[in-house]
């Protein structure tokens, strides 16, 4: 898989060792980036023009996090419990308080609850042995036996 397919692709398995890497590396590049922006417009950080930027990370986060849902062999549309919700608060910043201060309180702390099941179980856990239902192992590891013929 290339270095772009890694990025912007839906397609595919994606080890933990690459999910890391790729994820610091977005992260360096968008702080590259962002922090002159901040300091040459002077952004302050109830500034929506920040939330935009960020939202520019949007596509290649969710790409990494669905391919390493795929290693994990379940679908990359579980990416969405955590999508929907951080977007909705993204989006909330950018009206005006009408009495929403309490749906994005409440959006926040539901990201972050979601963000660390997730990061635990797509982080931290190793991906599926062998080749799964969204492609071979990234690891090029065909396991000998299956592990249900281990314990049987």
């Amino acid at each position: 898989m290339t270095f772009v397919q890694k990025l912007f692709s839906f397609q595919g398995r994606l080890r933990r060792r690459d999910y890391w890497l790729y994820s610091i590396l977005l992260v360096a590049g968008a702080l590259a980036v962002l922090v002159p922006v901040i300091l040459a417009l002077g952004l302050q950080a109830e500034d929506a023009r920040l939330s935009l930027l960020g939202l520019v990370l949007t596509w290649p986060s969710m790409a990494l996090l669905v391919k390493r849902i795929h290693d994990r062999d379940k679908t990359g549309r579980m990416a969405l419990i955590y999508w929907i919700p951080s977007l909705v608060s993204t989006g909330l910043g950018f009206i005006p308080a009408f009495g929403l201060g309490g749906l994005k309180v409440f959006l926040d702390i539901s990201t972050g609850m979601i963000g660390l099941w997730f990061l635990v179980e797509f982080g931290f856990m190793d991906g599926t042995q062998g080749p799964n239902e969204y492609g071979p192992s990234p690891k090029g590891v065909v396991p000998k036996e299956k592990l249900a013929d281990v314990f049987s």
